[in-house]
């Protein structure tokens, strides 16, 4: 049978954000939306003739359906041979570590990640480079300007596809392998960390765990690594089973998404542990019994501890933080005398400077932490070194995160979130910040000196790369910051996300509240960017 080359009209959104591109679901559907992006990566990418890739997503609504356009379209353009994820599921960590443990030239993956699923929801796609990391900026607006220019795909006759049994099958002349989708990981993983230390843990004296895989993909892979592997009781799981709408929930792992695991944990008999994973499985939640821990606070308090950790006993080289992320870790790399880096959000800013060897733990504030072991950030891997860390100490999660502080210091820090807003009004109000800022400098507000506003700006330091625009930034001389900037990862309307931070050095103050704590700062913010004014709204949708 022979290859279809079929006629398209460009489409005119397909720009990737800084996780792929993201629609809705039904954009998706139209006919040859999905092609003319997958062909536009296919026109872009290098050496792909006779190359392996792989393939696999979260399992949300349209992952089915999308895998088996992109095969065909995959055997049309000359791929060799796919790695599939049984049943089309695969957590992005995972991805990333099957494409460097089998030399892949690249992989696809089908996420929206913490956004809703079901008909109703959203899709997305990204690819991925040979070295497992999201594809850099150079590579994404080379796919982006295909897609506007793009007037064929080619796509190989459609064939049953069985996705389900693991084994392998061909269309046309690729190969398509199905995969186990947790065991290469979960080996992985046992090199990392002290199962053994960990499963003493759980099986010997009276901590409990939670765990909640919110319906999403790191339901199978918290069965197999807690469950099978460390021997964690069986109701140290939630919502464990992926479906394709995430049960109608949000798979966001934080305060607001995962009301029931908070309450449980919120409780006098409430587990030691408590943790959450999202969408795809690349970000999470540590919980201690009545006790959150900052994704900004966790980050560094695993730079602090890593030298106790199996995988990184010989020390760490540097780390690294997105620009809106606290700057608590800051403060734990000057200790240890190493490299600390500040960069634009997105992981793909963190790939160049692990792949150059000059950190080896990197985080942002969006509850994402990873480290040199794959080139995404892994919410699995997050939650083993807090068990393991756990483990070794001895002790809770609170009382780890307090003498942390007690040494150095507490940055009380928030995320304010106003969802679904109008995007020009979004663009006005950052456009209007970035006009004060040339004249905010030196002044007082509420007390507070402004030492520096501007736009951040970044610079790569690896391959000399430029990024702009990438958030407002007002800090005071007190090192408190408020940062504003535009989220690229919704699909309706435009989210303002507003960070607020403070330092506070004195330990007769780390236990105030942190909204009362950074009360003027979330006054000075509102007047400062008009947020009721352009957005509408008299309070955050979401607060972490």
């Amino acid at each position: 049978m022979s290859i279809e080359t079929i006629k398209i009209v460009p489409f005119d959104d397909q720009r990737p954000g800084t996780s792929g591109l993201r629609k809705s679901v039904k954009r998706f559907q139209i006919p040859h939306y999905l092609a003319a992006f997958v062909q536009s990566i296919f026109n872009t990418v290098e050496d792909l003739q006779g190359a392996t890739l792989v393939l696999g997503g979260d399992g949300r609504f349209y992952n089915r359906e999308a895998i088996k356009i992109i095969l065909r379209i995959a055997a049309a353009n000359g791929v060799k041979k796919i790695l599939l994820g049984q049943s089309g599921i695969l957590s992005t960590p995972a991805v990333s570590h099957l494409i460097r443990k089998y030399y892949a030239l690249g992989g696809i993956i089908l996420s929206a990640s913490h956004n809703p699923g079901g008909p109703e929801g959203d899709f997305g796609i990204k690819f991925n480079t040979t070295q497992g990391e999201p594809a850099p900026e150079h590579i994404t607006e080379r796919i982006y300007q295909n897609s506007r220019i793009i007037d064929h795909y080619k796509i190989a006759p459609l064939q049953a596809i069985a996705m389900d049994k693991i084994g392998e099958f061909s269309i046309e002349n690729m190969q398509v392998e199905i995969i186990d989708s947790v065991s290469d990981y979960a080996d992985y993983m046992e090199t990392l960390f002290d199962f053994t230390a960990i499963r003493n843990l759980l099986t010997q004296g009276d901590f409990k765990m939670l765990f909640d895989a919110m319906n999403a993909v790191t339901g199978p892979y918290a069965k197999e690594i807690f469950q099978n592997r460390l021997g964690a009781a069986r109701n140290a799981l939630m919502r464990q089973h992926p479906l394709a709408n995430f049960g109608g929930c949000h798979p966001d792992p934080n305060q607001a998404h995962a009301k029931e695991l908070m309450q449980r944990l919120y409780s006098p008999t409430g587990p030691n542990f408590g943790a959450a994973s999202d969408g795809d499985g690349d970000r999470n939640m540590i919980l201690g019994n009545y006790f959150f821990v900052t994704p900004s606070d966790s980050l560094a308090i695993m730079a602090a501890n890593a030298s106790l950790i199996l995988g990184y006993r010989e020390g760490i080289k540097g780390v690294a933080r997105s620009m809106p992320t606290s700057q608590a870790v800051d403060r734990v790399a000057e200790q240890l005398n190493i490299a600390c880096y500040e960069t634009p959000t997105g992981w793909k800013f963190f790939a160049n400077l692990l792949d150059d060897q000059r950190i080896s733990l990197c985080g942002e504030e969006s509850f994402g932490t990873g480290s040199d072991h794959i080139r995404e950030k892994d919410g699995l891997w997050a939650i083993l070194f807090w068990l393991n860390l756990l483990a070794i100490k001895q002790d809770s999660v609170e009382n780890i995160v307090r003498a942390h502080w007690a040494k150095y210091g507490r940055n009380y820090y928030t995320r304010h979130d106003y969802e679904n807003i109008n995007s020009d009004a979004a663009n006005e109000l950052m456009q209007a910040l970035r006009e004060k800022t040339h004249y905010l400098v030196g002044h007082r507000l509420s007390g507070q000196k402004i030492v520096t506003a501007d736009d951040f700006s970044y610079r790569d330091s690896v391959d000399d790369s430029y990024t702009e625009q990438q958030g407002i930034r007002i800090i005071f001389e007190n090192d408190s910051r408020i940062i504003f900037r535009l989220s690229g990862t919704g699909t309706k309307g435009a989210t303002l996300r507003v960070y607020i931070e403070r330092y506070e050095a004195n330990v007769q103050k780390h236990d105030l509240d942190t909204q009362k704590t950074l009360k003027t700062l979330i006054a000075i913010a509102n007047v400062i960017a008009k947020i009721s004014e352009y957005t509408g709204k008299k309070r955050a949708d979401v607060i972490t």
